[in-house]
């Protein structure tokens, strides 16, 4: 399960550290050689359930990255 999918009472809670960050980019890229795999294999309709957790994992990052202070974004560049 991704680590994405965090229960309704512990939202907000969790820790958003690099190895988080590290783990959803690992799971990201494990997800498209799946979705890859099966379009190459002619089973688009398999992978639309691929597609959504990739696209949940992408949102979750990019609001990470919104919310992140300025500076920090200044000292990845």
């Amino acid at each position: 399960m991704s680590v994405a999918f965090v229960p309704d009472w512990l939202r907000g809670k969790a820790e958003v550290n690099q190895e988080t960050i590290q783990r959803l980019l690992e799971e990201n890229d494990q997800l498209i050689r799946c979705i890859v795999e099966y379009q190459n294999k002619g089973r688009a309709n398999e992978c639309v359930q691929y597609q959504h957790v990739l696209h949940r994992n992408l949102i979750y990052l990019a609001t990470i990255a919104d919310a992140s202070p300025s500076s920090a974004v200044k000292s990845m560049e």
